[in-house]
């Protein structure tokens, strides 16, 4: 029968055990994992399963870094996500944490746009680090994820947005974000990509400031092709500011249903992806 071993084809006879298989390949492993779940060596093993042999504390090489960033996903994703671009226009508290969730689940091409520069006020909510402050948010996020996934290919665009230029910053792009900040802009993207771009599905934010409870930052589909993520109404206001916890949240959901997306998982009978 054939199991894939950290991405590698391999022939095994009927019923072998995943100890088995580990001694075989990869003696000193001591994180074993079938089709994204951690197993026992005792496990016994089916033609098709995925197998990934960790040894905790060994750096790998390039080659087999991919598959090993991977191995908890569930099987059939990563070929997906790998082949797929997505855009994300605006990089600070909501793009900044959807462009490292996505580039943890292995997204193949990331094109971020972003005029901003990153600054002190940014770092309670947005992924900088004090040693960024200054530098354009795009080129500065470009780094962090050569450091979380050096496999993710990141177009960082450092420039203002509109809609004389969105067509070109995304056009291949599968999936546009919006990560603004103002509603104007909100408004000008959404209806210049979908003006060029009709067919192609949206993930908005909207109403996420405060510490309200997190249960009620949702992700819903409010037009064709448009998904919004947040409460849709707890805007950032005097006595109402932007922190970390609940802008994750939202920027999480955001995340997420592009991975949906991406997978062809409809919204359910309430719109809900």
């Amino acid at each position: 029968m054939q199991i894939k071993v950290n991405e590698q084809d391999h022939s095994f006879e009927d019923n072998v055990s995943l100890g088995s298989v580990r001694d075989r390949i990869k003696a000193d492993a001591d994180l074993l994992i079938v089709n994204g779940f951690p197993a026992s060596a005792e496990a016994v093993l089916s033609n098709g399963d995925q197998v990934v042999l960790i040894k905790r504390g060994e750096a790998p090489g390039a080659e087999e870094l991919d598959a090993l960033m991977t191995a908890r996903h569930t099987p059939g994703v990563h070929a997906t996500v790998k082949g797929a671009t997505i855009g994300i226009a605006g990089v600070g508290g909501l793009g900044s944490a959807i462009a490292i969730a996505l580039a943890r689940t292995g997204i193949g091409h990331l094109i971020i746009a972003d005029f901003d520069l990153v600054e002190p006020s940014n770092l309670n909510r947005q992924q900088y680090f004090i040693d960024q402050i200054g530098l354009p948010k795009v080129y500065a996020l470009r780094d962090t994820l050569a450091r979380i996934n050096p496999h993710v290919r990141v177009t960082a665009c450092h420039l203002r947005l509109a809609p004389a230029n969105i067509a070109e910053v995304f056009g291949h792009a599968q999936v546009l974000v919006e990560a603004f900040d103002l509603a104007d802009q909100k408004v000008m993207l959404i209806e210049s990509f979908a003006a060029r771009f009709p067919d192609r599905p949206m993930v908005t934010g909207s109403g996420m400031a405060g510490y309200g409870p997190a249960n009620t930052v949702l992700t819903q589909q409010v037009a064709k092709n448009l998904y919004l993520c947040g409460d849709a109404t707890t805007a950032a206001a005097p006595g109402t500011g932007l922190m970390a916890p609940r802008v994750g949240v939202a920027a999480h959901h955001q995340a997420n249903a592009v991975l949906r997306l991406l997978l062809g998982e409809p919204p359910d009978k309430e719109g809900k992806l």
